[in-house]
Protein backbone atom coordinates (compact mmCIF):
# COMPACT_ATOMS: atom_id res chain seq x y z
CA UNK A 1 0.00 0.00 0.00
CA UNK A 2 0.84 3.68 -0.71
CA UNK A 3 2.60 5.68 1.53
CA UNK A 4 -0.09 8.09 1.86
CA UNK A 5 -3.52 8.11 0.96
CA UNK A 6 -6.39 10.73 0.09
CA UNK A 7 -9.48 10.15 2.09
CA UNK A 8 -13.03 11.97 1.99
CA UNK A 9 -14.47 13.25 5.08
CA UNK A 10 -17.91 15.42 6.04
CA UNK A 11 -17.87 18.22 7.69
CA UNK A 12 -19.92 20.88 9.23
CA UNK A 13 -19.73 24.08 6.66
CA UNK A 14 -22.70 25.89 8.46
CA UNK A 15 -24.98 25.79 10.96
CA UNK A 16 -28.56 24.08 10.04
CA UNK A 17 -31.50 26.47 11.23
CA UNK A 18 -34.59 24.32 11.16
CA UNK A 19 -35.28 21.11 9.03
CA UNK A 20 -33.06 18.27 7.51
CA UNK A 21 -29.44 19.45 6.75
CA UNK A 22 -28.49 20.17 3.33
CA UNK A 23 -25.37 20.62 1.30
CA UNK A 24 -25.32 23.95 2.46
CA UNK A 25 -24.63 22.75 5.79
CA UNK A 26 -22.62 19.31 4.97
CA UNK A 27 -20.18 19.05 2.34
CA UNK A 28 -17.45 16.59 1.52
CA UNK A 29 -13.75 17.21 1.45
CA UNK A 30 -10.21 15.52 0.59
CA UNK A 31 -7.23 15.23 3.04
CA UNK A 32 -3.71 13.25 2.57
CA UNK A 33 -2.77 11.00 5.38
CA UNK A 34 0.31 9.20 5.94
CA UNK A 35 0.11 5.65 6.11
CA UNK A 36 3.62 5.39 7.75
CA UNK A 37 3.57 3.77 11.20
CA UNK A 38 5.49 5.98 12.78
CA UNK A 39 3.59 9.34 11.94
CA UNK A 40 0.65 8.17 14.33
CA UNK A 41 0.91 8.17 18.50
CA UNK A 42 1.18 5.47 20.66
CA UNK A 43 -1.99 3.21 21.26
CA UNK A 44 -3.40 4.49 18.22
CA UNK A 45 -4.73 2.65 14.79
CA UNK A 46 -4.97 3.69 11.25
CA UNK A 47 -8.41 2.27 9.89
CA UNK A 48 -10.18 1.89 6.65
CA UNK A 49 -14.18 2.43 7.60
CA UNK A 50 -16.24 -0.82 5.69
CA UNK A 51 -19.39 0.38 6.73
CA UNK A 52 -20.82 3.51 8.72
CA UNK A 53 -24.24 3.49 10.47
CA UNK A 54 -26.59 6.28 9.93
CA UNK A 55 -29.03 7.26 12.70
CA UNK A 56 -31.37 10.12 13.68
CA UNK A 57 -29.61 11.45 16.79
CA UNK A 58 -26.51 12.70 14.35
CA UNK A 59 -28.71 15.43 13.24
CA UNK A 60 -28.60 16.66 17.38
CA UNK A 61 -25.49 16.83 16.82
CA UNK A 62 -25.19 19.31 14.21
CA UNK A 63 -26.02 22.77 15.85
CA UNK A 64 -28.86 25.48 14.98
CA UNK A 65 -26.81 28.19 16.15
CA UNK A 66 -23.27 28.80 17.96
CA UNK A 67 -22.25 25.18 19.42
CA UNK A 68 -23.08 24.69 23.28
CA UNK A 69 -23.59 22.04 25.50
CA UNK A 70 -27.43 20.44 25.44
CA UNK A 71 -28.19 20.40 29.18
CA UNK A 72 -28.77 17.18 30.99
CA UNK A 73 -27.27 15.38 27.58
CA UNK A 74 -24.30 13.30 26.92
CA UNK A 75 -24.16 15.14 23.54
CA UNK A 76 -22.19 18.06 22.51
CA UNK A 77 -22.56 19.81 19.24
CA UNK A 78 -20.01 20.28 16.75
CA UNK A 79 -18.17 23.37 16.00
CA UNK A 80 -17.82 24.71 12.31
CA UNK A 81 -14.93 23.14 10.26
CA UNK A 82 -15.30 19.95 12.17
CA UNK A 83 -15.97 16.66 11.03
CA UNK A 84 -19.18 14.78 11.15
CA UNK A 85 -18.75 11.73 13.70
CA UNK A 86 -20.91 8.76 14.17
CA UNK A 87 -21.10 8.11 18.00
CA UNK A 88 -22.35 4.66 19.79
CA UNK A 89 -23.57 2.97 16.63
CA UNK A 90 -20.40 3.81 14.71
CA UNK A 91 -18.48 2.04 11.83
CA UNK A 92 -17.03 -1.16 11.35
CA UNK A 93 -13.17 -0.89 10.35
CA UNK A 94 -10.26 -2.83 9.06
CA UNK A 95 -6.98 -2.22 10.61
CA UNK A 96 -4.43 -0.46 8.55
CA UNK A 97 -1.21 0.28 10.90
CA UNK A 98 -1.50 -0.38 14.52
CA UNK A 99 0.81 1.26 17.35
CA UNK A 100 -0.62 -1.27 20.13
CA UNK A 101 0.02 -4.68 20.39
CA UNK A 102 -3.70 -5.73 21.19
CA UNK A 103 -4.63 -4.61 16.83
CA UNK A 104 -2.77 -6.43 14.22
CA UNK A 105 -3.21 -5.21 10.48
CA UNK A 106 -6.02 -6.60 9.01
CA UNK A 107 -7.89 -6.80 11.78
CA UNK A 108 -11.73 -6.12 11.73
CA UNK A 109 -13.55 -3.84 14.40
CA UNK A 110 -16.58 -2.34 15.49
CA UNK A 111 -15.28 1.35 16.57
CA UNK A 112 -18.08 2.84 18.52
CA UNK A 113 -16.87 6.81 17.84
CA UNK A 114 -15.76 7.49 14.45
CA UNK A 115 -15.77 10.18 11.79
CA UNK A 116 -17.77 10.19 8.71
CA UNK A 117 -14.62 9.41 6.46
CA UNK A 118 -12.78 6.88 4.57
CA UNK A 119 -9.59 6.88 6.42
CA UNK A 120 -8.38 8.11 9.99
CA UNK A 121 -6.05 7.97 13.00
CA UNK A 122 -8.17 6.37 16.51
CA UNK A 123 -6.80 6.01 19.79
CA UNK A 124 -7.31 2.20 20.79
CA UNK A 125 -8.26 3.61 24.07
CA UNK A 126 -11.71 3.96 22.32
CA UNK A 127 -14.67 1.16 22.79
CA UNK A 128 -13.59 -0.67 20.13
CA UNK A 129 -14.56 -4.85 19.53
CA UNK A 130 -13.00 -7.01 17.23
CA UNK A 131 -15.21 -9.27 15.11
CA UNK A 132 -14.47 -13.05 15.35
CA UNK A 133 -14.28 -14.24 12.25
CA UNK A 134 -15.58 -17.72 13.40
CA UNK A 135 -19.01 -15.83 13.85
CA UNK A 136 -19.55 -16.52 10.14
CA UNK A 137 -22.08 -13.06 10.35
CA UNK A 138 -22.51 -10.27 7.86
CA UNK A 139 -20.43 -7.36 9.03
CA UNK A 140 -23.43 -5.31 8.81
CA UNK A 141 -24.96 -7.12 11.45
CA UNK A 142 -22.21 -5.54 13.95
CA UNK A 143 -24.12 -2.06 13.38
CA UNK A 144 -27.50 -3.73 13.28
CA UNK A 145 -28.89 -6.18 15.12
CA UNK A 146 -25.20 -7.03 16.71
CA UNK A 147 -25.04 -3.89 17.52
CA UNK A 148 -25.94 -0.92 19.38
CA UNK A 149 -29.70 -1.04 18.01
CA UNK A 150 -30.21 -4.65 19.03
CA UNK A 151 -28.35 -3.61 22.11
CA UNK A 152 -30.98 -0.55 23.00
CA UNK A 153 -33.83 -2.72 21.93
CA UNK A 154 -32.77 -5.82 24.44
CA UNK A 155 -32.24 -3.39 27.31
CA UNK A 156 -35.46 -1.62 26.39
CA UNK A 157 -37.46 -5.29 26.13
CA UNK A 158 -35.17 -7.59 28.73
CA UNK A 159 -33.85 -5.40 31.17
CA UNK A 160 -36.40 -2.61 31.71
CA UNK A 161 -39.60 -3.82 30.41
CA UNK A 162 -39.58 -7.87 31.86
CA UNK A 163 -42.35 -8.58 29.69
CA UNK A 164 -44.22 -11.54 30.83
CA UNK A 165 -46.06 -14.26 28.24
CA UNK A 166 -49.47 -13.00 27.18
CA UNK A 167 -48.17 -8.89 28.19
CA UNK A 168 -49.57 -6.67 25.55
CA UNK A 169 -46.99 -4.56 24.20
CA UNK A 170 -46.50 -1.52 22.01
CA UNK A 171 -43.94 -0.79 20.05
CA UNK A 172 -43.64 2.64 17.91
CA UNK A 173 -41.57 3.48 14.49
CA UNK A 174 -41.63 0.35 14.45
CA UNK A 175 -39.90 0.01 10.92
CA UNK A 176 -36.72 1.79 12.62
CA UNK A 177 -33.27 0.53 13.69
CA UNK A 178 -34.64 -0.10 17.20
CA UNK A 179 -38.33 -0.82 16.72
CA UNK A 180 -37.74 -3.78 14.19
CA UNK A 181 -35.58 -5.65 17.02
CA UNK A 182 -37.77 -4.47 20.43
CA UNK A 183 -41.13 -6.19 19.09
CA UNK A 184 -39.36 -9.68 18.15
CA UNK A 185 -37.51 -9.75 21.19
CA UNK A 186 -40.86 -9.26 23.13
CA UNK A 187 -42.43 -12.22 20.81
CA UNK A 188 -39.91 -14.12 21.92
CA UNK A 189 -40.73 -13.59 25.27
CA UNK A 190 -45.00 -14.55 24.35
CA UNK A 191 -45.96 -11.50 24.40
CA UNK A 192 -48.83 -9.81 21.93
CA UNK A 193 -46.99 -7.50 20.25
CA UNK A 194 -48.34 -4.40 18.09
CA UNK A 195 -46.57 -1.87 16.18
CA UNK A 196 -47.30 1.83 14.35
CA UNK A 197 -45.87 2.79 11.68
CA UNK A 198 -45.93 5.77 8.91
CA UNK A 199 -46.94 3.90 5.57
CA UNK A 200 -49.35 0.82 4.38
CA UNK A 201 -46.15 -0.82 2.97
CA UNK A 202 -44.20 -0.80 6.05
CA UNK A 203 -47.56 -2.22 8.29
CA UNK A 204 -47.47 -4.72 5.97
CA UNK A 205 -43.64 -5.79 6.10
CA UNK A 206 -43.91 -5.40 9.73
CA UNK A 207 -46.46 -8.44 9.97
CA UNK A 208 -44.54 -10.49 7.45
CA UNK A 209 -41.20 -9.92 7.91
CA UNK A 210 -40.96 -9.18 11.68
CA UNK A 211 -43.86 -11.00 13.20
CA UNK A 212 -45.92 -8.34 14.98
CA UNK A 213 -49.26 -9.60 15.45
CA UNK A 214 -50.68 -6.39 13.75
CA UNK A 215 -49.61 -3.05 13.06
CA UNK A 216 -51.50 0.81 11.96
CA UNK A 217 -50.23 3.19 10.13
CA UNK A 218 -50.04 6.42 12.07
CA UNK A 219 -50.69 8.70 9.45
CA UNK A 220 -53.90 6.86 8.28
CA UNK A 221 -54.76 6.63 11.96
CA UNK A 222 -56.67 10.26 12.18
CA UNK A 223 -57.72 9.05 15.97
CA UNK A 224 -54.73 7.47 18.28
CA UNK A 225 -56.49 7.21 21.11
CA UNK A 226 -59.49 5.32 18.89
CA UNK A 227 -56.83 3.38 17.26
CA UNK A 228 -55.57 2.57 20.43
CA UNK A 229 -58.97 1.10 21.97
CA UNK A 230 -59.42 -0.81 18.85
CA UNK A 231 -55.67 -2.87 19.34
CA UNK A 232 -55.46 -3.02 23.07
CA UNK A 233 -59.56 -3.50 24.18
CA UNK A 234 -57.12 -4.78 27.51
CA UNK A 235 -55.00 -2.01 27.81
CA UNK A 236 -51.44 -1.70 27.51
CA UNK A 237 -48.52 -3.43 29.63
CA UNK A 238 -45.69 -1.83 28.06
CA UNK A 239 -45.01 0.76 25.54
CA UNK A 240 -41.56 1.00 23.74
CA UNK A 241 -41.41 4.61 22.90
CA UNK A 242 -39.34 5.84 20.12
CA UNK A 243 -41.09 8.82 18.66
CA UNK A 244 -42.68 10.78 21.51
CA UNK A 245 -44.95 13.77 21.17
CA UNK A 246 -49.37 12.77 20.38
CA UNK A 247 -48.27 9.03 20.38
CA UNK A 248 -47.16 9.17 23.87
CA UNK A 249 -49.94 11.20 25.37
CA UNK A 250 -52.58 8.73 23.87
CA UNK A 251 -50.44 5.46 24.78
CA UNK A 252 -50.71 6.37 28.41
CA UNK A 253 -54.34 6.72 28.04
CA UNK A 254 -54.45 3.26 27.69
CA UNK A 255 -51.43 1.76 29.82
CA UNK A 256 -53.17 -0.46 32.20
CA UNK A 257 -52.65 0.12 35.90
CA UNK A 258 -49.44 -0.55 37.41
CA UNK A 259 -47.33 -0.99 34.21
CA UNK A 260 -44.50 0.85 32.39
CA UNK A 261 -44.86 2.50 29.77
CA UNK A 262 -47.55 15.29 27.50
CA UNK A 263 -50.05 16.74 29.25
CA UNK A 264 -51.37 13.84 30.50
CA UNK A 265 -49.01 12.75 33.15
CA UNK A 266 -51.35 12.75 35.59
CA UNK A 267 -52.18 9.29 34.22
CA UNK A 268 -48.82 8.54 35.39
CA UNK A 269 -49.73 8.73 38.85
CA UNK A 270 -53.26 7.51 39.28
CA UNK A 271 -52.36 4.50 36.87
CA UNK A 272 -48.95 3.82 38.68
CA UNK A 273 -46.97 3.63 35.69
CA UNK A 274 -43.22 3.46 35.22
CA UNK A 275 -41.59 5.41 32.59
CA UNK A 276 -37.44 5.15 32.59
CA UNK A 277 -35.24 6.34 29.67
CA UNK A 278 -32.08 4.95 29.33
CA UNK A 279 -28.67 5.29 27.80
CA UNK A 280 -26.42 2.26 26.32
CA UNK A 281 -23.44 3.71 28.37
CA UNK A 282 -25.26 2.55 31.68
CA UNK A 283 -25.73 -0.90 31.07
CA UNK A 284 -22.28 -2.08 29.72
CA UNK A 285 -22.20 -5.12 32.13
CA UNK A 286 -25.14 -6.72 30.37
CA UNK A 287 -23.79 -6.47 26.95
CA UNK A 288 -22.07 -10.08 26.79
CA UNK A 289 -25.32 -11.45 27.70
CA UNK A 290 -27.05 -9.50 25.26
CA UNK A 291 -24.53 -10.43 22.39
CA UNK A 292 -24.70 -13.79 22.71
CA UNK A 293 -28.55 -14.19 23.28
CA UNK A 294 -28.28 -12.00 20.10
CA UNK A 295 -26.10 -14.03 18.16
CA UNK A 296 -28.17 -17.06 18.75
CA UNK A 297 -31.25 -16.04 17.54
CA UNK A 298 -30.10 -14.52 14.56
CA UNK A 299 -27.97 -17.82 14.07
CA UNK A 300 -31.56 -20.21 14.74
CA UNK A 301 -33.53 -17.60 12.48
CA UNK A 302 -35.88 -16.35 15.36
CA UNK A 303 -34.59 -13.04 14.82
CA UNK A 304 -34.37 -10.63 11.35
CA UNK A 305 -33.08 -7.26 10.67
CA UNK A 306 -33.76 -5.10 6.92
CA UNK A 307 -30.76 -3.00 5.68
CA UNK A 308 -30.74 -0.27 3.56
CA UNK A 309 -27.81 0.11 2.02
CA UNK A 310 -26.00 3.18 0.67
CA UNK A 311 -22.75 3.06 -1.59
CA UNK A 312 -19.78 4.96 -0.82
CA UNK A 313 -18.97 7.87 1.43
CA UNK A 314 -20.40 10.46 -0.56
CA UNK A 315 -24.03 9.44 0.05
CA UNK A 316 -23.71 10.43 3.69
CA UNK A 317 -26.23 13.34 3.40
CA UNK A 318 -28.71 11.53 1.10
CA UNK A 319 -28.57 8.53 4.13
CA UNK A 320 -28.85 10.88 6.77
CA UNK A 321 -32.44 12.68 4.93
CA UNK A 322 -33.72 9.58 4.47
CA UNK A 323 -34.46 8.84 8.49
CA UNK A 324 -36.54 12.13 8.36
CA UNK A 325 -39.08 10.64 5.75
CA UNK A 326 -41.79 7.70 5.67
CA UNK A 327 -38.91 6.29 2.31
CA UNK A 328 -36.87 4.71 5.51
CA UNK A 329 -37.33 0.86 5.97
CA UNK A 330 -34.61 -0.65 8.84
CA UNK A 331 -31.36 -0.12 9.31
CA UNK A 332 -29.46 2.35 7.33
CA UNK A 333 -25.91 2.05 6.63
CA UNK A 334 -23.28 3.14 4.16
CA UNK A 335 -21.04 0.84 2.52
CA UNK A 336 -17.97 2.82 1.87
CA UNK A 337 -16.27 1.14 -0.98
CA UNK A 338 -17.80 -1.73 -2.60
Amino acid sequence: MASVVESREWHLAAYAPEGVPTSDHLKLRTVTLSLDVDSIPDHHLIVQNIFISVDPYQRTLIPIHLPKKIIGSKFIELKLGSIIHVVSAGTIAKVIRSRDSSYREGDIIVNLYSPVAEYCVIPSALHLRKVDPASKLPLQEYLSSLGLLGFAAWVGIEVIGDPKPGSNVFVSATAGGVGMFAGQLAKLKGCKVIGSTGSDEKVKLIKEEFGYDDAFNYKTETNLDAALSKYFPNGIDIYFDNVGGEMLEAVLNHIWTERQGVRNLLNMVGKEVRMEGFLMCSHPNRFGDFAKEMESHIKEGKISSKLKIYLGIESYLESLGSLFTSSNFGKVIIEVKK
